[in-house]
């Protein structure tokens, strides 16, 4: 899950990452600059987090027809993990 919110993050960050390192070049470069387009950045990185919500869910394995089993606790004291089983038919 960490994993996840920190793609989704990185995807947030990309057009201001983006922008940041294209101004720099253009300054350097010695071309006028305008000022940051704040609204676009925002606008596209809501676009591209919505877009791996969307991704998210249309790739998201079905677990439909799985059964959920709880971990147990064993004799030895251990404790198996929890899993999806196939449904019998």
């Amino acid at each position: 899950m960490p994993e996840l919110i920190a793609w989704r993050l990185a995807l947030a960050a990309l057009p201001f990452a983006v922008w940041f390192i294209w101004r720099a070049w253009a300054v350097r470069s010695g071309r006028a600059m305008g000022s940051t387009p704040w609204p676009w950045l925002f606008v596209g990185a809501a676009v591209l987090f919505a877009g791996s919500l969307i991704a998210s869910a249309i790739f998201h394995p079905d677990t439909s027809h799985a059964r959920y089993v709880p971990g147990e606790v064993t004799p030895s004291g251990g404790v198996t993990e929890g899993r999806l089983e196939k449904k019998a038919k």
